[in-house]
């Protein structure tokens, strides 16, 4: 997608509405409470995998009420692209995870293919517990190499972008969740 506004503007007018920033909301608040009945004694390290889940982070961090520590790692799999490649490692986290109960946070379940990558980074860094909190996950009809622990939304298998998921790098910022029309449409 290139990046210019009309474009930009003509992929949102033709997106499908998946989920509304009243749906968006509710879900995060339930993942606050669910994560705290787990998480609340454990003083966890939360790392958000950014860019996606930053805004994920930013509602959900104020709606958990008890100490943590929060850092972020970075990798990608899309870059400009809208199927996954190769991971792409940009940052780990500064915080050390050895001993550490972890939470990771992110936008998106799609394959798996990231989490687990990032299960394996903190496992070989000594982390003694990883949990995933995801704002949503997408149903693709197969198993996963990984599972989240805390799951806000489930998604159909359509490409969507967000609340921290984007086309071809835009539309982060969007309140709501959005799907791209298909193809046969």
């Amino acid at each position: 997608m290139s990046s210019s506004p009309d474009k930009a503007r003509h992929t949102l007018e033709t997106a499908d509405l998946v989920c509304s920033a009243t749906a968006v909301s509710e879900a995060v608040t339930r993942l606050a409470r669910d994560i705290s009945v787990t998480l609340a004694d454990s003083f966890p390290l939360v790392l958000c995998v950014m860019r996606g889940a930053v805004i994920f982070a930013g509602q959900l961090l104020p709606q958990l009420k008890f100490p943590l520590e929060f850092d972020y790692l970075d990798l990608t799999r899309y870059g400009e692209a809208t199927r996954g490649g190769e991971i792409s490692w940009r940052v780990l986290p500064g915080t050390a995870v050895l001993g550490r109960t972890v939470l990771v946070l992110d936008d998106i379940l799609d394959q798996g293919n990231t989490l687990a990558a990032i299960r394996e980074k903190l496992l070989a860094a000594g982390a003694s517990r990883v949990y995933y909190a995801v704002l949503t996950e997408k149903d693709i009809g197969r198993a996963k190499p990984v599972r989240a622990d805390f799951v806000g939304l489930r998604l159909p298998d359509r490409y969507v972008f967000g609340c921290g998921m984007d086309v071809g790098g835009l539309w982060r910022n969007l309140p709501e969740i959005y799907a791209l029309k298909e193809r046969n449409e």
